[in-house]
């Protein structure tokens, strides 16, 4: 099952559905007095009940509607550094441990929204990824049983401003609209190993990433695990699992991200997320 968060084409107000094949249906409008938001459904445990609806004329075409981020409002957005052996030998990184940073909700963006380069960076990289949504409760919850607490999965494009970054991730990682999440999350019943998945990243038509979610140095149940020995999640969390190699900061000679370049994250059995991508302009100093 797909679902999606969006922006209803002739009302303007936000609101979420389920898509087959290229048809949507608009279950924020028969849900309206429940669940608001696909976070809130989540929440409820409303997943099962989605599953087994049945759904008859859709409301809208595929193209017809405006994506929002998956989860607009995470509550927790953890991201995770280093998580594929590539990435690791490209970097040099020899900590054990998995390398954690925080992203905020104001630097999502959606599917087929712009993700925003800041003007006054000239190292602007891609690093697609595999986005794991939470559905209900953990708290230190084992690797064994950390998979029975997915919701299910999306693609991320973690926009990086490595210019930004130096040794500390989180000034990289959080300006405005940089971090794209969609196009929508399939759930977990129908992916039930995360870690047989291809995911590929496409900029300007070009292959530049190409790895299988197999080749994570720690599975999505380990840091599962790991997070929530910390720092309880809830329903509508969001883990960004780690990027393969051969990002641009890495190549000879480096490949960055301009304005006007498409990035694409294709993950097997979820979808495509598609990005153009545009200027964040420079703020005045007040």
């Amino acid at each position: 099952m797909k679902l999606l968060s969006f922006i209803h084409p002739h009302t303007g107000e936000k609101t979420w559905g389920r898509v087959e094949g290229e048809r949507v249906y608009d279950l924020g409008k028969r849900y309206c007095a429940y669940f608001p938001d696909l976070k809130s459904a989540i929440a409820g445990d409303a997943l099962p009940e989605l599953a087994q609806m049945t759904l008859e004329k859709p409301d809208f075409h595929l193209n017809d509607i405006h994506f929002l981020p998956v989860i607009e409002q995470p509550n927790k957005i953890f991201c995770v550094g280093m998580n594929y052996l590539e990435k690791r030998i490209e970097f040099e990184q020899t900590i054990d441990a998995p390398t954690l940073f925080v992203r905020f909700p104001d630097s999502l963006s959606a599917h087929g929204e712009g993700i925003c380069k800041p003007v006054s960076s000239n190292e602007f990289d891609y690093e697609g990824e595999l986005a794991v949504v939470i559905g209900k409760p953990a708290d230190n919850v084992s690797r064994d049983n950390a998979l029975q607490h997915v919701a299910g999965y999306s693609c991320f494009m973690d926009g990086s401003v490595r210019d930004m970054q130096y040794t500390w991730f989180t000034s990289g990682k959080n300006w405005r609209k940089t971090g794209a999440f969609g196009p929508w999350l399939v759930t977990s019943d129908e992916i039930t190993d995360p870690q047989d998945l291809t995911i590929n990243t496409w900029l300007n038509g070009y292959l530049v990433q190409n790895d299988s979610t197999h080749n994570m140095i720690n599975s999505v149940a380990c840091l599962i695990e790991y997070i929530s020995r910390f720092s309880p999640l809830a329903a509508g969390d969001v883990i960004i699992t780690g990027s393969p190699g051969g990002v641009g900061k890495k190549r000879t000679p480096p490949l960055f991200m301009q304005e006007g370049d498409v990035i694409e994250v294709d993950i097997s059995r979820i979808g495509r997320l598609v990005n153009p991508i545009s200027a964040l302009p420079a703020r005045a100093l007040q």
